[in-house]
């Protein structure tokens, strides 16, 4: 499995070669380093550890600071392991998006989503109340109607969509195009939307 480390700019779009627009999200995948390179006899398997945006030293313990050493890259703030990477590096090596991916490649995107803090069924499960679906109120819009059961079994059954917080999960999302790419500015274009917010780290593996 190939992959990459990035951070999500933003979203915009392009004209494919028919004219038509497609919303597009805008992956900086600049100063990707190998860390470290796992083995078979050292680690029972094989995998690629990718390090990305420098961090400062400060913020390191004297443990990851010795990792960082041994590749000869500075401390890095996001870090991933790609298992049978097919990229023949060695630590402290860069990794292009180019040597990755190709226009035209099916990817998956891991990121975190947006946290919306402590919302209610309206928000969190799409609840649609009054005149529209079940799970409604006819005096109150919002409201979640009716969770519990009978005197059988006398209990709320777990797992009821309920409110609560909503957001901050890890969440992968499968089958996004790369429709673009910039090599010489190391950004990756792909076709829909990416779990988080903007300046959030993302995954993308193929």
């Amino acid at each position: 499995m190939n992959g990459i480390i990035g951070r999500k700019l933003g979203m915009t779009s392009i004209y494919d070669d028919k004219g038509n627009q497609v919303a597009c999200t805008i992956i900086d995948t600049t100063s990707n380093v190998v860390t470290q390179v796992k083995s078979e006899d050292t680690d029972g398997y094989t995998a690629l550890q990718v390090g990305y945006g420098d961090k400062s030293m400060k913020r390191v313990s004297k443990a990851m600071e010795g990792h960082f050493a041994k590749s000869g890259s500075a401390p890095k703030r996001k870090i991933a392991e790609f298992r049978d990477c097919t990229l023949d590096k060695k630590a402290g090596d860069t990794i292009s998006v180019d040597e990755v991916f190709a226009e035209g490649d099916v990817v998956n995107a891991i990121g975190i989503t947006k946290g919306k803090g402590f919302q209610g069924v309206v928000k969190r499960w799409n609840f649609r109340g009054v005149g529209d679906a079940t799970h409604g109120q006819h005096n109150r819009l919002r409201a979640p109607g009716s969770v519990g059961a009978a005197s059988t079994p006398s209990k709320v059954i777990k797992g009821m969509k309920m409110a609560g917080r909503t957001g901050g999960k890890r969440i992968k999302t499968k089958n996004l195009k790369v429709v673009r790419i910039f090599a010489e500015k190391n950004l990756l274009l792909v076709k829909g939307a990416v779990p988080g917010h903007k300046g959030s780290f993302v995954i993308i593996e193929k």
